[in-house]
């Protein structure tokens, strides 16, 4: 199964005062996060969710709106990419159970 979802960080997010407070950009814990948030009920089949990989290439700053697109495995994996506009910020793997560990 794939799917698109689009998520917003406000220009006023709460993590833009501290992070970093001359160049703000929302962290890649907030930006997992909300990724992970999209999935189907907020998580993975099977239980709590683990990230197997991500790699974070641009910053993500408030203000931006992302589209974040996912595919399920049958195995319990998540693959997932984060956009602004055409260009791929992030990347990775969630997972599950077994794929969790």
């Amino acid at each position: 199964m794939s799917q698109t979802i689009e998520i917003h960080f406000t220009a006023d997010h709460p993590t833009a005062a501290g992070h970093f407070p001359s160049n703000p950009i929302i962290p890649g814990a907030l930006l997992l996060d909300e990724v992970i948030r999209t999935l189907p009920g907020g998580t993975l089949p099977g239980g709590a969710t683990g990230i197997r990989s991500a790699k974070f290439f641009l910053p993500v700053r408030p203000g931006d709106s992302l589209h974040v697109n996912w595919t399920l495995s049958p195995t319990g994996t998540a693959k997932f990419e984060c956009r602004l506009g055409g260009t791929v910020v992030a990347a990775g793997i969630i997972a599950t159970g077994e794929e969790a560990a």
